[in-house]
């Protein structure tokens, strides 16, 4: 068969290659698991570091409050807005203030200006995610599957958390390591973990995987709304096969 005849034959049979886009579980599953191996290893070494700074006990449980407090602010206020808002903006807004709250945690030594750091960045001061990532993804990951397989899927987003998360605990160790090979003393090795943490956290944030052109077209006929970035709210973002099986909503 020629080439012409080929690709005549391949495209009404559907045959025609094309890159498979990773689902949006996929994503978010490889997104807890950054964000846990980041935890595990700050979990340990947040104590550490502020130790070395210089300040007590009370300052440091002063500190953790705050990272734990400003985590429930903000967990509670994207919660109350959100289904407004499209889940990659709200996604790519936690990661970037992720991104700057592990930057200024190494650059500051003093207290006050840690306290408003780990109040307005939410950093993380236990080896679970306690973040505004939480709730964004499992609203989500909800949407992306059929209703007899969601229990499976939360099943392997909480398995994920949990195993990287203890890996990441094991690398705690790596700023005594590399203390003792690299000429750089404790303190920058440990601020070194924290720019690490940023950046994974920033990785985090795969885009989430925009809808196909069937799920456009058909939205254009019906009151949801989808944009070739990305479902337009988390409460538009559903799965074929539940779209398939509910009316009036295409995306």
């Amino acid at each position: 068969m020629t080439g012409a005849g080929a690709a005549s034959f391949a495209e009404p049979h559907g045959h025609h290659r094309m890159a498979r886009r990773p689902s949006t579980a996929s994503l978010l599953l490889s997104a807890r698991g950054l964000r846990a191996f980041a935890d595990g290893f700050v979990a340990l070494l947040l104590p550490v570091y502020l130790t070395r700074l210089g300040f007590d006990p009370l300052d440091i449980g002063i500190l953790t409050t705050a990272t734990l407090l400003g985590s429930a602010v903000l967990t509670l206020a994207v919660g109350l807005m959100a289904h407004r808002l499209a889940p990659r903006r709200l996604l790519l807004a936690a990661a970037l203030l992720m991104l700057a709250t592990g930057i200024s945690f190494a650059l500051f030594g003093d207290f006050w200006p840690l306290v408003v750091i780990g109040f307005v960045g939410t950093l993380n001061p236990s080896a679970g995610d306690v973040s505004l990532f939480l709730p964004l993804e499992q609203s989500l990951l909800a949407h992306d599957v059929a209703d007899d397989k969601r229990t499976a899927l939360f099943a392997r987003y909480s398995l994920v958390g949990s195993l990287v998360g203890a890996l990441g605990s094991l690398a705690a160790g790596l700023p005594e390591l590399a203390s003792a090979v690299l000429p750089l003393d404790a303190t920058a090795a440990l601020q070194a973990m924290f720019v690490l943490r940023s950046a994974s956290r920033a990785a985090s944030s795969s885009p989430l995987p925009p809808c196909s052109a069937s799920i456009r077209s058909a939205a254009a006929s019906s009151s949801s709304r989808c944009s070739p970035s990305g479902c337009s709210t988390i409460s538009a973002c559903r799965s074929p096969r539940r779209r398939a099986s509910s009316s009036g909503r295409a995306c």
